[in-house]
């Protein structure tokens, strides 16, 4: 006789997330979630059909691997066998796939799993994740990007909730998508835009902004002009949350906010040049290139008027992202993203200004959310070299860390590039999901626990010792 269940399995019950996921066996027969796993296996499989199609070779790559630097923290395994040394789980399949280049499979693809040691929130999963993982030799930047628009396209425009938008997609550079967006994730669902209108406050009878690395963003809000002088205050009150400062321009009226006076010269100027009518407003925004009050002001004001059109899928690519930033807190230059792109330039462009170094390394976004980030991997082992020196790598620590693939890349590799779409951020946007919790099988929770199986959990004395590990009590 079954025992008395802790829920009840329907899909109208409000039932709290560790309760569900402490019982998972039983929540896989509630009709939304079930419909949820079906979709991911249906979605599996026209995947592997439209890559198939197109000449791909699925191979699956080691998942017992060494540490890389990835940008995460990597999750360790100690090896039983060499004591005080640790496998790492796969990041991504990063360096197998450039292997395989080499190898001389030009078309590769899986079904990747892969492990970062990061927080958990609702676009990414604690632990682990699947990626569609891409890799095509003999290829340029337009070439990745034709073969994976029209896959993409199909699988929004079979399984989706909403209309897909048809290729090609926009192309925005990286720092023009933080000026006009406020977010290198740019939702084109939401009409508004930024203008630079820094240079308009410095010209003549203009006073100049104070401080350079700051910029002047005007926003135009459509029928802006009707909204009362609290709601302006609410906005000026957001973007101060974020260390940045607003002033809004209504037709007919005085300027009003922190630029006052500046603004009091050029409004009429400023005023044209965001298209204002009588009945709207501009906001004017200064902050910096990348600060996040861009994106959150945007966004919000977007919502409040009910601007963005919620029942679609809008792609874009954010092209052309930095090489290299400074780090701010030690002041060196680091890395901005992959180390393994391609300099766009080669040799002449590191041999100038790190940071005016741009990659060619790609993100496809859809409503915001980052489904991928890609590049064209540097092939060429001496131009790899000087790019991880600049970054403060000797050769020596290059060898240590990546000598295998140096060694590959030395005996002639192709020109090669590709993408990784996260298999579970699209099904979140198939499925209209507010988490990816919702779209995967056996989920962690936000703090990476498995409820169901208990882990991760103590392992016994006699297992450490195997290992050559002891526990050291932290309290």
């Amino acid at each position: 006789m079954a025992a008395e269940l802790p829920f009840v399995v329907r899909d109208e019950a409000e039932i709290p997330e560790e309760l569900r996921l402490r019982h998972r066996f039983l929540d896989l027969r509630r009709p939304r979630v079930r419909k949820n796993i079906e979709l991911r296996s249906r979605v599996v499989a026209r995947l592997r059909e439209l890559l198939g199609q197109r000449g791909f070779l699925e191979v699956q790559t080691p998942i017992l691997t060494a540490s890389s630097p990835e940008g995460a923290r990597d999750f360790l395994v100690p090896s039983r066998l060499q004591h005080g040394k640790f496998y790492a789980l796969p990041q991504a399949p990063q360096l197998f796939k450039q292997l395989l280049m080499i190898g001389g499979f030009e078309r590769y693809f899986q079904i990747a799993p892969c492990f970062r040691d990061e927080d958990a929130r609702a676009d990414r999963s604690p632990g682990e994740f699947y990626q569609l993982d891409l890799e095509l030799a003999f290829v340029e930047q337009d070439d990745v990007f034709a073969l994976i628009e029209p896959v993409l396209h199909t699988i929004f425009g079979e399984f989706g909730s909403f209309r897909a938008e048809p290729p090609p997609y926009p192309r925005i550079s990286h720092r023009n998508a933080l000026l006009r967006y406020g977010s290198d994730k740019p939702d084109l669902r939401n009409p508004l835009t930024f203008e630079d209108v820094t240079a308009r406050l410095c010209a003549p009878g203009g006073a100049p902004v104070a401080d350079p690395e700051l910029l002047v963003r005007a926003l135009l809000v459509p029928g802006g002009a009707e909204r009362s002088r609290r709601w302006f205050a609410a906005l000026r009150e957001l973007v101060r949350g974020h260390a940045a400062e607003l002033s809004w321009l209504l037709p007919d009226k005085r300027a009003q906010g922190f630029l006052h006076a500046a603004l009091e010269a050029v409004h009429g100027e400023l005023a044209l040049a965001a298209g204002a009518t009588s009945k709207d407003a501009v906001l004017l925004l200064h902050a910096p290139l990348a600060a996040r009050a861009a994106g959150q002001l945007r966004t919000h004001v977007a919502a409040e008027l009910g601007l963005a059109n919620e029942a679609a899928y809008r792609f874009c690519w954010v092209v052309d992202f930095p090489m290299y930033e400074r780090d701010p807190t030690t002041g060196a230059i680091v890395f901005s993203h992959n180390p393994f792109s391609m300099p766009q330039g080669g040799e002449l462009a590191l041999a100038g200004d790190p940071l005016a170094v741009t990659a060619y390394q790609y993100d496809i976004v859809c409503n915001g959310i980052e489904l991928s980030s890609g590049a064209l991997r540097n092939h060429r082992p001496e131009l790899l070299l000087r790019a991880f020196e600049i970054a403060g790598y000797t050769a020596g620590d290059v060898e240590a860390r990546f000598g295998g693939l140096l060694r590959a890349l030395r005996c002639g590799a192709p020109p090669h590039g590709g993408l990784a779409p996260g298999l579970d951020r699209m099904l979140m946007l198939l499925a209209n999901e507010p988490n990816l919790r919702e779209v995967t099988p056996f989920p962690l929770t936000q703090s990476a626990q498995d409820l169901l199986l208990g882990a991760p959990s103590a392992v016994r004395p006699e297992q450490l010792a195997e290992l050559g590990l002891r526990v050291v009590d932290h309290a």
